[in-house]
Parts: C-alpha cells; sequence; structure tokens
C-alpha cells in the first residue's frame, strides 16, 4: 500500500498535539467490524502498529484462536470456554492436585497439564522444573494483564502453545541472531561481552523462553507480546539488543561477567517503555512490516 502524503501528515500532527494512534484506533475499529474477521489484516495492524489497550484483549483472542473469526459466534464459544474452563478446574479439585490455598499460577500450571496429558501423579509431583518455570513466569505477567481468570487461562495456554508450535524450532536461533546484530549497532560492546565471557551468560531464557515476562513490567511488556503473538518472535531479539544499548555504559564498566548477568537479570523498571519503542523502532529497520491495506 502507497503511503498517503495526506494521512501521514494528519498522523504526525495528531501525534505531536498528544493524539498519537487516533487513525490507527479508528482503523482498528474497522477492522473489528468485519464478520469473518480478517486474521491476517489483524495480525497485520498489531505488527505495525501498538494496539489500544482497550481492544488488546480481544484481538489477542481471536489471534490465538480463543475467539473465531465469526463474530456472530463470540458469545456462544466464550461460553463454551468458560464451561470447559470450570470442568478442568473441578477435576483438579476432585483429584486433590489444587484447593482453595494453591496459587492461580500454579492451578493454571496444572490446569494446562491436564489438558495436555502430562500431569504428574500426586505422590510424583515436585519443584517445577525449567519448562514449568516459565509458564509460571508467562502466567504472573498475564494475570497482571487480564483481570478475569477465565480469560487469563485461555489466553496462558494458547499463548504458550502458539509459541512453541510457531517458533519452537527458531527459539534456539536468538542468541546467534541477537549477536549479529549487536556487531551491525555496537561492536565495541560486543567485543566487551566476548571478552569477559559474559555473552555466552547472557539471560536468553528470560529473553527467548519467557518472552521478557519477569523482566518488563506488564505495561511495557504487553507491548511485545503484541508482536508476539501477531506472529513475530524476532521481536524478542531487538527487545535484547535494546537493553544491551541502552545500558551500554554500564556493561561497559562492568569487566566481570557475573556483575553483567546480575545486573541484566534485574534491569531498572522506570525506562522499559522508551526501550521498547526503540527495540520496535530497530525491528522494523531491520525486518520491515508485513504490508496489507488496513
Amino acid at each position: 500500500m502507497a503511503d498517503d502524503p495526506q494521512r501521514n501528515f494528519r498522523s504526525a500532527y495528531y501525534e505531536k498535539v498528544g493524539f498519537r494512534g487516533v487513525e490507527e484506533k479508528k482503523s482498528l475499529e474497522i477492522l473489528l467490524k468485519d464478520n469473518p474477521l480478517d486474521l491476517e489484516k489483524l495480525s497485520t495492524f498489531s505488527q505495525r502498529f501498538p494496539l489500544p489497550s482497550m481492544y488488546r484483549i480481544h484481538v489477542w483472542k481471536v489471534l490465538l484462536g480463543i475467539l473465531p473469526p465469526h463474530s456472530d459466534s463470540h458469545t456462544l464459544v466464550g461460553s463454551y470456554r468458560k464451561e470447559q474452563y470450570q470442568d478442568i478446574l473441578e477435576a483438579l479439585e476432585v483429584m486433590r492436585y489444587i484447593n482453595s490455598s494453591t496459587p492461580s499460577t500454579h492451578v493454571y500450571l496444572r490446569m494446562f497439564q491436564l489438558e495436555s496429558q502430562v500431569l504428574p501423579r500426586c505422590s510424583e509431583t515436585s519443584p517445577p522444573d525449567e519448562e514449568n518455570e516459565d509458564f509460571l513466569s508467562i502466567s504472573r505477567a498475564m494475570e497482571e494483564i487480564v483481570d478475569d481468570p477465565v480469560d487469563c487461562y485461555w489466553l496462558i495456554k494458547c499463548f504458550v502453545n502458539q509459541f512453541h508450535t510457531k517458533f519452537g524450532d527458531s527459539i534456539p536461533h536468538l542468541p546467534k541472531s541477537l549477536e549479529h546484530y549487536l556487531s551491525q549497532e555496537e561492536p565495541r560492546l560486543l567485543n566487551h561481552l566476548k571478552n569477559t565471557g559474559a555473552l555466552v551468560q547472557l539471560p536468553y531464557s528470560l529473553w527467548f523462553r519467557r518472552c521478557f515476562a519477569g523482566c518488563l513490567p506488564e505495561s511495557s511488556l504487553q507491548r511485545v507480546w503484541d508482536k508476539v503473538i501477531s506472529g513475530s518472535c524476532k521481536i524478542l531479539v531487538f527487545v535484547a539488543l535494546e537493553i544491551l544499548l541502552s545500558y551500554k555504559i554500564i556493561l561497559m564498566s562492568n569487566n566481570r561477567s557475573e556483575g553483567v548477568i546480575k545486573f541484566l537479570r534485574n534491569i531498572p523498571q522506570e525506562n522499559t517503555d522508551a526501550i521498547v519503542t526503540k527495540a520496535i523502532d530497530l525491528w522494523h529497520k531491520y525486518c520491515g512490516t508485513l504490508v496489507h491495506a488496513v
């Protein structure tokens, strides 16, 4: 779709006077009136623009397949999802895997395990392994974003399943991709991380397996997840890249890998919105975006 100079001028004006995204919100509202919904166009919109908070959960549910493209079926399907949630919950209570004091994130984990047919025997339950810790981290973050427990469980389940199905083969290659882009943006920092031994110890699991859950506050995290849910795991590389670039001075001044890793596992929380914005700009710079008329 060719750029419209008049539209670009209006968008720049809106942004200047504090109404950034006015036209994007209108475009999304038009897309959401389609019946059936066009998943490709919704994905493209989510890749190109931040989702307005009032529509974010609904769009996520559609893109993750929790709700079907046919809008007139949403109420019925929503009721089925709620019934299934209650059935799984009651089954776990009867089998005594959960009770009223079980943390909600652990309830979601047991529900997910039951549906995935990997629920351990009660006598064999042990502390969560790394894969389960990834699930719990994503659950804790999703709980901060989504109020309704039924929606929360379905979003966690479908997010995790989609991420592993779509991107499971790509995840092991993301560290090399990060190294490549860092060599383009800041080769001195890359050499410093190599020389201190920090490069191979970077918190890749936190960044690329937990999709920054437990690293970024939810207000910033949900903008990253917009891109992941709509089809890009590469955005994770650029968020990691921008974290490294943003704290370059601190990282360059630390000659011990332990200090570098400790800092990166607990980055300051006050600057994360700017980091995500710059990361998305870098992502667009190197990868471009899908283009469909919206």
